[in-house]
C-alpha cells in the first residue's frame, strides 16, 4: 500500500529545511516541502515546479516548459 503525503511529510527528514525554501503559493497543495514527490508530480505533466521560478512568475501558477524559458532566457 502507498504511503500518503501527510505520512511522508510525518516521515520525511529534511521536510523543514524543504518548507524553508519552498516558494509554492498554491496553498492547497498536498506536495508541499516534499520535493521528490512535486517533482515527480511535475514531471508526469510536463511541467517544472514551482522552486525553479522566481516569485513573480511562480505566482501566475503556469509551470510549462515554454514559461520557464520565457523567465529565463534573458537572464542566463
Amino acid at each position: 500500500m502507498r504511503m500518503s503525503y501527510s505520512e511522508m511529510k510525518k516521515k520525511c527528514p529534511n521536510l523543514q529545511e524543504n518548507l524553508s525554501s519552498c516558494n509554492c503559493s498554491y496553498t492547497s497543495c498536498d506536495k508541499t516541502g516534499l520535493c521528490c514527490q512535486c517533482v515527480h508530480y511535475h514531471r508526469q505533466s510536463n511541467e517544472i515546479p514551482a522552486c525553479f521560478f522566481p516569485d513573480h512568475a511562480e505566482k501566475t501558477w503556469d509551470r510549462s516548459f515554454r514559461n520557464f524559458i520565457n523567465v529565463w532566457k534573458d537572464k542566463v
